[in-house]
């Protein structure tokens, strides 16, 4: 089955003192770009939560936030009574000396100033560390799952546009004979048109044969339909991790899809099976955009 790259996720671990939640989006990329938004306290946790998370990761633009909230009484910050202090009394001076009332709410300016505030604990405990983790291994796994979700989306969606290309080449057989028949009409027509000129009927016959040939479509055809076919069954393999993998094969396939459909229109020579060939250009668009989502 293939997975989606695009997903959210969401982890929390929380005890008596302490509550840490992970939250984890991801959007399609040709490789892993994995950025962490973390507190200060875990800043030193961050290169091992990277190793920790990206192989199951694998491929992807991965935005992962980790937010904590102190339940404990006890406060993480203190104030340091002596600067702030020291800053309301400067700001008095200047007031006086530019001649301006002094701020109305001394608090809320007073600890936004730098050095107002000061950490207890600059270090993640043990305990942290841990939660830290716990969390984030289960949002990496309900992202995995929703990726899951929407790989199933997928997977029927290229199902039904595969089967509807195929559907298509199906119907182009049946102009195939009559088109022959007008090509060779329509030469012939435009060369009894030709006053004066004497005309070899056997070497005439000869690159008739040669240039219908040129145009027949046998071959692309036959390498259409086993394109097809291997997407389909690229679709079902199973792969090494058990979800995803499979998005830049599938892309490849979907290129040599096109090439041969290219081929089709270009030897059609025909406005039916032109109209045909259109529709399934249009059909293997649909495909190489979402192909582009699958991990």
């Amino acid at each position: 089955m293939i997975a989606s790259m695009t997903g959210y996720g969401k982890g929390s671990f929380a005890t008596e003192k302490l509550k840490i939640t992970v939250e984890i989006k991801s959007v399609n990329s040709k490789q892993l770009d994995l950025m962490i938004r973390t507190p200060s306290l875990f800043r030193e946790q961050e290169t091992l939560l990277r190793n920790r998370i990206s192989p199951k990761l694998e491929r992807g633009k991965i935005e992962l936030t980790v937010s904590y909230q102190n339940l404990s009484e006890e406060l993480p910050v203190k104030i340091n009574n002596e600067v702030v202090k020291a800053y309301k009394k400067q700001i008095l001076n200047l007031a006086k000396e530019l001649d301006i009332n002094a701020p109305a709410d001394w608090m809320s300016l007073l600890l936004r100033l730098p050095e107002s505030l000061s950490s207890e604990n600059q270090e993640a405990l043990e305990e942290e560390k841990e939660a830290l983790m716990e969390a984030a291994e289960e949002a990496v796994d309900n992202l995995l799952k929703y990726r899951l979700k929407e790989g199933e989306s997928l997977y029927y969606f290229f199902f039904s546009k595969i089967e509807r290309i195929r559907e298509y080449l199906n119907h182009i057989e049946q102009f195939e004979t009559g088109r022959v028949s007008k090509i060779r009409e329509k030469i012939e027509y435009q060369l009894a048109k030709l006053t004066g000129i004497e005309i070899d009927r056997g070497r005439l016959e000869q690159e008739m044969i040669f240039y219908i040939e040129k145009l027949d479509i046998t071959e692309e055809k036959l390498r259409l339909r086993s394109h097809l076919t291997y997407f389909e069954e690229t679709l079902g393999e199973p792969h090494e991790t058990e979800v995803g993998g499979k998005g830049k094969k599938l892309g490849f396939i979907a290129q040599e899809m096109g090439r041969e459909i290219n081929t089709l229109g270009s030897k059609s020579n025909d406005a039916d099976m032109q109209k045909l060939v259109v529709m399934m250009k249009d059909e293997l668009e649909q495909i190489k955009e979402q192909v582009l989502n699958v991990l």
